[in-house]
């Protein structure tokens, strides 16, 4: 079993839930980023046929200081072979987008769009990281919800809550990264945060493409307070 380190990881944002003013801690705690080293160990590896085509789904745990954290790669094709660098997307949980189908966000189309994106080009990696809700858990998820009912942005009932904004670390993914052999990749994100934790993890980043699917009217503000407040590369906003 293959087990990579990255130390001192860029940790833009503290991995886990522990708000920064009150709220409900998950078990994490916020710690200083020298401290903070990323390790993942790959635990399993087989086929997973989809629709789109022959992936593998690689499991690995990985460790982020004292946190211990499953995360999984879904690859397809040799990541090896000569030509452009592999298409890469890190894409954070979003339960009720993915499973249930929220109109509130983007987020199961931004999956389906990236894994369609990989296929047609016949190699790639996406990364699925268990940060729901930016980071803040699914529950917590909810009661911003809660909070955006009575008005609130997205960013807005995470700071009321006590969070950050966003509360994400790519720490763990860019140790899956190295893990797979990626040094170079093309990079399928709107968001500058997860650009700047790849290059700051030593990844060159050969291109940042978009992953912009069509979106409802139900998740326009979502999106535009996406733009404005978290500076995402947003063109159809």
């Amino acid at each position: 079993m293959q087990i990579v380190a990255v130390p001192d990881a860029p940790a833009n944002r503290r991995r886990g839930s522990s708000p920064e003013r009150g709220g409900l801690s998950c078990g994490f705690s916020i710690v200083p980023q020298q401290s903070i080293a990323a390790r993942v160990e790959l635990v399993a590896d087989a086929a997973l046929p989809i629709s789109l085509g022959e992936f593998r789904i690689l499991g690995f745990r990985g460790r982020f200081g004292d946190v211990e954290q499953e995360i999984i790669a879904l690859k397809l094709g040799d990541l090896e072979a000569p030509g452009p660098a592999p298409l890469v997307r890190i894409h954070s949980q979003c339960l009720t987008g993915e499973v249930f189908g929220s109109l509130r966000c983007d987020c199961g189309p931004q999956l389906q769009m990236a894994l369609r994106m990989i296929a047609e080009d016949g190699r790639g990696v996406l990364i699925y990281d268990p940060q729901e809700g930016r980071g803040i858990g699914l529950l917590n998820k909810l009661r911003a919800y809660a909070l955006q009912d009575n008005g609130a942005d997205t960013v807005e009932a995470n700071e009321q809550l006590g969070f950050a904004a966003d509360h994400r670390d790519y720490a763990l993914a860019v140790a899956v990264l190295e893990a797979l052999g990626l040094r170079r990749v093309r990079f399928l994100s709107n968001n500058p945060a997860k650009v700047s934790a790849l290059e700051e993890g030593g990844i060159e980043v050969e291109a940042r493409l978009p992953c912009e699917p069509s979106a409802g009217d139900r998740a326009a503000a979502y999106l535009r307070t996406k733009k404005e407040k978290l500076g995402h590369l947003l063109q159809g906003m």
